[in-house]
């Protein structure tokens, strides 16, 4: 099994990514189109359902992250211990350990604790069947793309054109349906946060945006471009959420629960730009240091434009991914499903631009 957990063959892999392509050439097609001429809402979320649940029918895509989930769940839940202290290669013979990608057996959880406590929820429903757990885990990231499809088009105001950048995009299909990722979770919370703000239910919207970032680091780190306009009451509840998860994640798993704030891996994917810097021929170092810069100079930048009252959240998250060196072709949903609800057209592109970039990661040939 390869590190990534892709297993299709080399003439699968090609079919694969030549799907993937031109499906993606279509969705960009359509969006054009739309953009122009708008469309019919209902006959846009219809095929956005559609095309976020085929899926499900097909095997897994992409990674075998969902086993790393399970298997976290399962060190809670069946060893006692703690994900965010003990690895799954600490239980060699647990049948989660066995499905998870032997590249990430030794390292211990970096996803919030709220999705920890899911998983561990997941796995006790599952019974130890792998392949319900997988299921469980593609249906509900299939669902929250889904609901994100909603809930761009009931913020944003070309709705129909909103609903299919999100419901639309293949490789969110791929990801969420496909490979179960919980990004998926994490961008639904988050669109969910933005709609309650644009009702004024400012208190909700900002616990529920704290949910989000108990599920996966990437909303806590664009919270700030949030906060800088928002209400008192989205502070208020912000906080409230914060003490109240602290509490209950310190409760369930200790202090080791703060160690996912942030962290990925030591390791340096090849499809991050400084990799890519990298291999032009740039030290790797001041490839580092590039980006450090760059990713320096564009939140002081992306702070003055939520100062004016732009908070821009889908250019932050381009911005998180144009200078991380951990980069995987999910992560490029967090723009997409953002710049669906902001007047942005530069966020737009460039999030299509990294979608783009990143299809053909993790296809082997």
């Amino acid at each position: 099994m390869p590190a990534n957990g892709f297993e299709l063959g080399d003439a699968a892999s090609i079919v694969f990514i030549v799907a993937l392509a031109i499906g993606f050439a279509f969705y960009v097609g359509a969006l054009v189109t739309l953009r122009r001429g708008g469309g019919q809402l209902t006959l846009v979320c219809a095929i956005a359902a559609a095309i976020q649940l085929i899926p499900l029918a097909g095997p897994l895509l992409l990674s075998h992250d969902v086993y790393s989930y399970w298997a976290y769940g399962r060190i809670a839940s069946h060893h006692d211990s703690n994900p965010y202290r003990v690895p799954p290669a600490d239980f060699p013979s647990d049948p989660a350990t066995v499905a998870v990608a032997p590249a990430w057996r030794k390292t211990t959880s970096v996803y919030g604790p709220a999705f920890t406590a899911f998983s561990i929820g997941v796995d006790r429903a599952a019974h130890g069947s792998g392949e319900v757990v997988a299921l469980v885990f593609r249906t509900v990231a299939a669902a929250a793309a889904i609901g994100a499809t909603l809930l761009a088009a009931h913020i944003a105001r070309r709705k129909a054109f909103a609903a299919a950048f999100v419901g639309w995009n293949p490789l969110l299909a791929a990801s969420s349906a496909g490979g179960g990722h919980n990004d998926a979770l994490m961008l639904v919370l988050m669109l969910g946060a933005l709609a309650l703000a644009s009702r004024r239910k400012d208190s909700s919207a900002g616990g529920l945006w704290m949910l989000a970032a108990a599920v996966k680091a990437p909303a806590l780190f664009l919270l700030p471009l949030q906060l800088v306009r928002s209400s008192r009451r989205f502070w208020i509840g912000c906080i409230v959420a914060a003490i109240a998860g602290s509490i209950a994640a310190t409760a369930a798993f200790g202090s080791g629960w703060l160690s996912a704030l942030g962290r990925l891996t030591p390791n340096e994917s090849r499809y991050a730009i400084p990799s890519r810097l990298a291999q032009l021929g740039v030290p790797d170092q001041a490839a580092q240091v590039l980006a450090a810069v760059a990713l320096g100079i564009g939140v002081l930048w992306l702070l003055r434009q939520a100062r004016q009252g732009r908070p821009r959240l889908a250019l932050g998250a381009c911005l998180l991914l144009l200078t991380t060196p951990w980069l995987l072709p999910w992560y490029a949903t967090w723009p997409v499903v953002l710049a669906a609800v902001e007047e942005d057209v530069a966020a737009q592109f460039l999030a299509l631009g990294l979608a783009a970039y990143l299809l053909p990661d993790r296809v082997p040939f």
